[in-house]
């Protein structure tokens, strides 16, 4: 035993050792900065007047996204007794090798010109984006995988990740600026994947500790709060007009209430205990984020935010006392922190609102700010360019008007 122990920890230093060194290189001879990150590029080379104001704009954004994967994600595994501990460590090495993984990943699809990659804080979101998925995905395999195995379901992921967002994003057109889709979705389903794949028929079942005491309620406290604090700059971190933001960041906070109460009115019907731990306020505040992803800067009026928070916050009571047992069963998929519930339903269901929204969609409602980015990228498509994601691509604008002729 002391033998295995010591190899598996030689096994992640030297893959930690490996990875990282791999990343450099490739940072080395790819990634620089982007114009808008420097002053002198900027105004040497480029017409970036409005990159002023966009960088207040910007990096207040980055500096929320980002808290919120790291603590808000990174905290809500440790109301698990047995993992809690261990379970946030390996949330914070996914999250530092993720980031690495997605610039490099994405800059290849989304962010490559003249040989370079160009990186600024908008594409440290999408980063942060991808690794909110894959720290999802995390949720579903927690207990079950060693830090090794999920530095490797990680380098999987990211990559996963990117392929399905070009082809949901750039490909498709679908415009999904808070992740229903792409980053709940996803990452839910690729988490049960891999769960259903690392099944052993022959072991014990074995059910999670729920009474365990002070300590994980209490990063539970703390990690929603941290989500309610900073969702709604998650949600809004990539609308691309400013006349988009005030909706996303309004219609995630009535989101967010309506879906608190719907825990409060089904739990105690559903459950003989009848009283509420902050586990379920949890779940209740990740699936009324995960159901405004996309329909976040659509909706135009609150009493549809609330409607959706509200249809968001009975799908996890139900799905845990209806839904996990049969995936446990019958499909032999372990669901740890109830992925499928919180995150995977929530985000079908936004999406679906987002789809309907989509169709419904008027000229009186809506104005016409989207056009201009019909027209950039009709544009691009003139031109033969790869165009970045729909709602990821302000901070490039610069860059694809110089390839474009139309800026210097």
């Amino acid at each position: 035993m002391p033998e295995h122990t010591a190899a598996s920890r030689l096994r992640l230093s030297g893959l930690c050792f490996l990875l990282q060194i791999l990343t450099i290189l490739l940072f080395a001879v790819f990634v620089r900065y982007s114009p808008e990150s420097s002053l002198g590029l900027c105004s040497q080379q480029l017409n970036c007047s409005w990159r002023n104001q966009d960088s207040g704009f910007q990096h207040p954004r980055f500096r929320d996204v980002h808290l919120q994967s790291l603590l808000g994600f990174g905290l809500l595994v440790a109301f698990l007794g047995r993992h809690g501990p261990g379970s946030v460590a390996i949330s914070i090495l996914v999250v530092a090798f993720a980031i690495q993984w997605a610039i490099l990943i994405q800059g290849f699809l989304y962010f490559f010109l003249n040989g370079k990659i160009y990186v600024g804080a908008q594409s440290m979101v999408s980063a942060d984006f991808c690794t909110a998925a894959i720290l999802i995905a995390a949720g579903a395999l927690v207990g079950r995988v060693n830090p090794v195995q999920m530095l490797l379901l990680t380098l999987l992921g990211v990559t996963l990740f990117t392929l399905n967002e070009y082809i949901l994003l750039s490909l498709m057109g679908v415009r999904d600026s808070g992740g229903s889709l792409t980053v709940h979705t996803f990452g839910a389903y690729f988490g049960l994947m891999v769960s259903r794949i690392l099944h052993e028929p022959h072991m014990e079942k074995r059910k999670e500790q729920q009474d365990t005491g002070h300590q994980p309620d209490f990063f539970a406290v703390v990690g929603t709060i941290f989500l309610w604090i900073f969702w709604p700059s998650f949600t809004s971190a990539t609308t691309t007009r400013d006349t988009a933001e005030p909706w996303a960041v309004l219609n995630t906070y009535f989101s967010l209430a309506a879906s608190t109460l719907a825990t409060f009115v089904l739990w105690p019907v559903l459950h003989a205990e009848g009283t509420l731990r902050m586990v379920q306020l949890q779940d209740a505040t990740l699936a009324s984020v995960a159901v405004m992803g996309m329909a976040g800067d659509m909706l135009v009026t609150p009493f549809g935010a609330l409607i959706a928070g509200f249809l968001a916050g009975l799908i996890p009571p139900l799905g845990f006392r209806f839904l996990t047992p049969v995936l446990r069963s019958r499909l032999k998929i372990q669901d740890t922190c109830g992925v499928q519930n919180v995150h995977g339903l929530t985000g079908i269901l936004g999406s679906l609102l987002g789809t309907l929204l989509a169709a419904l969609a008027t000229a009186d409602a809506y104005g016409v700010r989207h056009a201009p980015n019909r027209g950039h990228r009709a544009v691009l498509k003139m031109k033969g360019l790869r165009s970045p994601p729909d709602t990821r691509d302000l901070e490039n604008t610069v860059l694809w008007e110089v390839k474009l002729g139309v800026c210097c």
